[in-house]
């Protein structure tokens, strides 16, 4: 787990009955050309269960053994999410980002605790923890998950393998907290590139994942072989050049959908500006408007990233239509 991870999401055919594997062959390739060690198979779309475990199976049909598969316990419940873990697994899934779901209210830490271990306890996948204000967990922490319960779901989940350390967001404590903990243990994952390239030149980060990445194109990946090989001054120049398109990006992605959302038609749109498939989601979804979709593009030309020319009508057919 040394490199970056970016989302794949799931493509479907123009009349929105299937997914479409062609589509989706075409980004795991893509991400693969680009320098990525993996991509989380994005399931918070409108996607029933045997089409994500076929989605899964496609991508890791294109992706190989050299790039892994991630699969998203995004689901509504947790007996929903041990059933498709476990049928990600079978699918070829290599690990899993664990996320809680919209219903759950725990009352206490304990809660917390209990739901992952259950969870840890039905997969023999290696697990991501991700500490995250979108959970709602800052009431009981505002670290979101905290260091003592990181401590107990490590000491009782083995297969924990790395943590995405976002707790507390926008305060980069947290990742400086499990790094100093936890470092020694687990693989500490900084998936915010704007915090990733600055906080590796005071200690390593080796894992960057997951997110997305594929806004930047090849970028990341390369940035971070800049960092492994302590390629400071080439790094930092690498990040003020993203700077004007990280700003639009930002606060375009705030001004959507807040801190408690993200917006996987956003996303998408972002990966077709560099080659990625695009294509229609289905709904519900959060829309994306021309003027959303020129200042992105915009933005990308202003950091020198090459975007895409086509006519912004054909993101929502797709480069492989079916």
């Amino acid at each position: 787990m040394i490199g970056a991870v970016n989302c794949t999401i799931p493509s479907f055919t123009a009349d929105l009955n299937r997914i479409n594997e062609k589509a989706i062959r075409h980004d795991v390739a893509l991400a693969k050309k680009h320098g990525f060690v993996g991509s989380l198979a994005i399931g918070e779309v409108s996607i029933t269960l045997p089409e994500y475990v076929d989605f899964v199976r496609i991508m890791k049909e294109e992706a190989g053994k050299d790039f892994y598969v991630m699969h998203h316990a995004s689901w509504n419940t947790l007996e929903q999410n041990i059933e498709a873990v476990q049928l990600a697994e079978r699918a070829g899934a290599d690990y899993v980002l664990l996320t809680y779901p919209a219903n759950f209210y725990p009352q206490s830490e304990d809660e917390i605790f209990q739901y992952t271990k259950a969870f840890c306890d039905a997969t023999n996948l290696g697990v991501l923890l991700f500490p995250m204000a979108i959970w709602g967990f800052s009431r009981l922490h505002p670290a979101d998950i905290s260091s003592s319960l990181i401590r107990r779901m490590l000491d009782a989940c083995p297969n924990i393998g790395a943590i995405k350390a976002e707790g507390g967001h926008p305060s980069i404590m947290s990742v400086i907290e499990c790094h100093r903990l936890f470092g020694e243990e687990v693989v500490i994952s900084m998936p915010l590139e704007w915090d990733l390239i600055p906080l590796s030149q005071l200690f390593p980060i080796q894992l960057s994942a997951t997110s997305d990445h594929e806004f930047w194109g090849p970028l990341i990946p390369q940035v971070m072989k800049l960092l492994r090989e302590r390629k400071f001054d080439e790094a930092t120049e690498i990040y003020w050049r993203m700077h004007p398109a990280r700003k639009v990006k930002n606060q375009m992605t705030q001004s959507m959908t807040g801190a408690f959302m993200l917006n996987r038609m956003q996303w998408k749109f972002q990966g077709w500006l560099q080659g990625y498939n695009g294509g229609p989601l289905r709904g519900p979804t959060p829309r994306l408007h021309e003027n959303h979709m020129l200042a992105l593009r915009n933005a990308q030309r202003a950091s020198g990233l090459n975007p895409s020319e086509d006519p912004l009508h054909e993101y929502f057919i797709g480069r492989n239509p079916s």
